[in-house]
């Protein structure tokens, strides 16, 4: 039992020797501190000066009223991430902004940005409130478009204890959000000002933050916004080519001359010259064509299946209709040529019947539209 109890009080020593330790402040001696500076090298007048080397020159006002020693924060600097496309930081600001170009025509910058925005806060559990201009200081008003929000408080604590949990730290932050839209609206800011904090702790609590600790909280903040923009412009371009993708540009109507026929949402030009792709891919021979009319004279052989075919997955689609000679005639529907009729005249000049449109449908729609062909 002695045993027992000799090793619960070693891992309990470890565990507090673990959580005290400062990844803040440096470890070691800080007897450089108490260094008195040399005194400066003087030159008798009748002497000449030796040269100086500006090179390797230190500037005397670096930190010259900052933290010294074990004082220090020697954690790296946060940066903000421009991980979202058409995004840049300002390297030289030690301010949280990022600005956003426009990358989706069809969008709105500032309401894609406000989105995001709004979104990370739900996802935080956090409220918000829209704020009037005329009780923030922002330059930027009188040039373009702004928007103030600012968010209610984000709480996080810190427990201690395994039987029973005592609250070590509590943090309570607030921030506030500036987008800018330039005049001509293809660009867009995000400032992140940490605007209200409290702190409690063995020590007591307080309102004051470390500049250090503010600037991480602020650029912490700006870098979750901007991935929060990352994945919604990936959720938007997932859906554009989805739409894309199940886009139906052929349908089943008529000719100019009330005839049945194919309606393809494409210019007639572009259609004509792609149709001896859909052909070779379908089983239709091209004998002839007419140019200037925008006939095709086809040949029609069934592609018949093979037992490899099956196997080794290079089965071609059958258009089910009759061995036989065909005209596949390409017409104008409009005035702005954006549709195309295709009509399938027998070798008697006779339209194919609607319900043999109706039938070969699923595999015209595929190929007219040139889908999974590339």
């Amino acid at each position: 039992m002695s045993r027992r109890l000799f090793y619960f009080s070693v891992l309990s020593l470890a565990l507090s020797a673990c959580s005290s330790s400062d990844n803040k402040h440096a470890q070691g001696d800080f007897d450089y501190v108490t260094k008195q500076e040399s005194k400066t090298f003087i030159v008798p007048e009748n002497l000449d000066k030796p040269a100086k080397q500006k090179e390797f020159h230190i500037n005397d006002k670096i930190n010259y009223k900052g933290p010294v020693g074990k004082n220090m924060d020697i954690r790296a600097p946060s940066l903000v991430l421009p991980v979202a496309a058409a995004s840049r930081a300002i390297f030289e600001s030690d301010e949280a902004i990022i600005w956003f170009d426009k990358v989706l025509e069809d969008k709105d910058l500032l309401t894609v940005i406000k989105s995001s925005l709004i979104k990370q806060l739900m996802s935080d559990n956090v409220s918000y409130d829209l704020v009037s201009l005329d009780k923030v200081n922002t330059d930027n008003s009188s040039k373009g478009k702004t928007e103030v929000y600012e968010s209610q408080w984000y709480h996080n604590e810190v427990e201690t204890g395994w039987l029973f949990t005592d609250i070590e730290l509590s943090k309570s932050m607030r921030f506030r959000y500036e987008l800018y839209l330039k005049p001509h609206g293809r660009s867009v800011s995000l400032k992140v000002s940490l605007i209200d904090y409290m702190k409690t702790d063995h020590n007591g609590g307080t309102k004051t933050i470390d500049p250090v600790d503010k600037q991480r909280a602020e650029m912490a903040m700006v870098n979750e916004i901007i991935a929060q923009v990352d994945y919604n412009y990936r959720l938007l371009q997932r859906e554009n080519r989805l739409i894309r993708a199940n886009q139906k540009l052929v349908a089943i109507g008529e000719n100019k001359e009330s005839e049945n026929a194919y309606v393809v949402e494409m210019a007639l030009d572009n259609l004509w010259d792609n149709m001896p792709v859909f052909f070779e891919k379908h089983g239709f021979t091209i004998t002839d064509l007419n140019e200037t009319n925008k006939i095709y004279y086809v040949d029609f052989t069934k592609y018949e299946a093979s037992i490899w075919d099956s196997i080794w997955g290079d089965e071609l689609p059958v258009v089910e209709v009759s061995d036989a000679k065909y005209q596949f005639v390409l017409a104008p529907l409009n005035d702005k040529n954006q549709k195309t009729s295709v009509t399938i005249y027998t070798v008697n000049g006779e339209p194919l019947p609607l319900e043999i449109l109706e039938r070969i449908f699923p595999v015209m729609e595929v190929g007219l539209s040139f889908r999974n062909l590339y």
